[in-house]
């Protein structure tokens, strides 16, 4: 393999996952699509992905565990309703329709652009809600269906997790953002590649470049959202909700 593929790579990894750390999600909307184009059947091209991201999530935990903004047990709380359904969508990945999966996650992604563009201080600032046993209860049950599709598509699932902290749970986009993050980047994705690599192949020449651009994309993102706060990173959300939802549509 050559240089030029691997800074090819590079370059889409990074500007890829610079837009998924500033909206809190939807990386797949650059990276998955590309390793399809650049020539890996569609199971292999999902599995690198994934495994790809998990850099990304790396990248993000190096620079919001400077802020120290995550509370550890609401983090924990997001690990455990949405890793069972990480692993299960994973496993079923492969008797999931293509085509039918794309075109119901390209509808629903872009009616969260369409909706947090209709709110405009949506996020804006922390206004915690649903704090009870109820909420939580409901609130989980949202983390684990995510989480399945999540494990069984690859494209702009972080997207719904930042929503749901935002509009459940009363988040501001800022906060909402960096746990999507470290717990979508680093174990959720985390957990689906690992079982996706007993399903299918892993184009492992790749990952070097690919986990490189990630990471530096996922350090650079992280720190402009927390440089810029909500104001950029609401814009950023609805800019890539809406390119995630209408790419899903329409290729």
């Amino acid at each position: 393999m050559d240089i030029g593929l691997h800074l090819l790579l590079f370059v889409i990894a990074f500007a890829a996952n610079l837009f998924s750390a500033l909206a809190g999600g939807g990386a797949g909307l650059v990276q998955f699509p590309a390793l399809i184009f650049l020539g890996l059947p569609f199971q292999v091209a999902l599995v690198t992905h994934k495994l790809a991201t998990v850099a990304l999530g790396a990248g993000a935990t190096m620079r919001h565990w400077r802020e120290r903004s995550l509370d550890l047990k609401f983090a924990s709380f997001i690990c455990i309703f949405g890793l069972p359904g990480v692993l299960v969508g994973a496993v079923t990945a492969v008797a999931i329709p293509e085509r039918a999966g794309e075109i119901a996650l390209g509808l629903l992604t872009l009616g969260l652009g369409i909706y947090s563009m209709l709110q405009p201080s949506l996020g804006q600032t922390e206004t915690p809600r649903n704090r009870n046993l109820a909420g939580y209860l409901i609130g989980g049950a949202g983390l684990t269906f995510i989480g399945v599709i999540n494990g069984a598509l690859a494209s702009g699932t972080g997207l719904f997790v930042t929503m749901l902290l935002v509009r459940w749970f009363g988040l501001n986009y800022k906060q909402a953002v960096a746990y999507t993050l470290v717990l979508v980047g680093l174990f959720w994705n985390g957990a689906g590649a690992i079982t996706l690599m007993f399903l299918s192949e892993v184009q492992w020449q790749w990952l070097p470049a690919l986990l490189l651009g990630s990471l530096a994309g996922g350090y650079l993102g992280a720190h402009l959202a927390i440089v810029r706060g909500n104001g950029l990173i609401k814009r950023t959300y609805e800019v890539v909700t809406v390119a995630v939802g209408l790419s899903l549509l329409l290729t």
